[in-house]
């Protein structure tokens, strides 16, 4: 039995060898830098690529329970690749007992961009589009997200209503800065900059980059793909 606020972590596979993975040898692979403090869920969900979905849509096809959760270097979590750029790095290694299918699987008409979303079973289980995945604060922080990455080459950790007990800035995003970081939120909190509907994105996006400019400018990273 799987309770309605069980959480729920929705990861990609693009690649048709990673699926053939998943499938015989029940395993999949994050990397640490896109999850610094640890995975934290009770479901996996995957999100097939088209390429790897086909002939089906694209969308999440497949889902596991309770998965066991190591740290490994990349290259020994595949090893036929020791000469991957990121073959250094540092993986969870999240191992399950079965893979499930999700009938019918949800599917992204609106081809939203996928990377890691979290959600919770009760959504998971009522959902018919990536869309619905999603609160409605969830999405405004997309929106601030999309529009914060095209003025600057940032990767904020992303908050998301389902973090809210781990994080109290959540619904909402961290950003690293030279002298701290820099939060935003949906929920008024103290040390936060509130996110506030009723202003435009200009004036929201301006203010949140007088913020990064006061905290010393961004920290330019690069986080590690699949």
């Amino acid at each position: 039995m799987i309770f309605p606020e069980e959480r729920v972590l929705v990861g990609v596979i693009s690649r048709k060898r990673d699926m053939d993975v998943l499938k015989t040898e029940r395993w999949y692979r994050i990397p640490q830098a896109q999850f610094p403090r640890g995975v934290h869920t009770e479901v996996v969900a995957f999100f097939l690529s088209s390429t790897v979905a086909k002939p089906d849509p694209a969308g999440i096809h497949y889902y596991g329970r309770k998965p066991g959760i190591e740290l490994m270097y990349r290259r020994d979590i595949l090893p036929n690749e020791p000469n991957h750029p990121r073959a250094d790095e540092v993986y969870y290694q999240l191992h399950f007992k079965d893979i499930h299918p999700r009938i019918p699987p949800i599917t992204n008409p609106t081809r939203r961009p996928i990377t890691f979303i979290k959600t919770t079973w009760d959504r998971f289980e009522a959902a018919h589009v990536i869309a619905d995945l999603y609160s409605e604060d969830d999405m405004f922080v997309d929106r601030v997200l999309y529009a914060l990455q095209d003025r600057i080459d940032v990767h904020p950790a992303r908050l998301w209503q389902a973090d809210r007990q781990q994080d109290s800035a959540a619904p909402g995003l961290r950003i690293p800065c030279r002298f701290g970081e820099v939060a935003v939120s949906t929920e008024p909190n103290d040390g936060v900059y509130l996110l506030e509907r009723d202003k435009n994105s200009d004036e929201i996006l301006h203010e949140i980059m007088a913020a990064i400019d006061r905290m010393g400018g961004p920290i330019m990273m690069s986080l590690p793909g699949e």
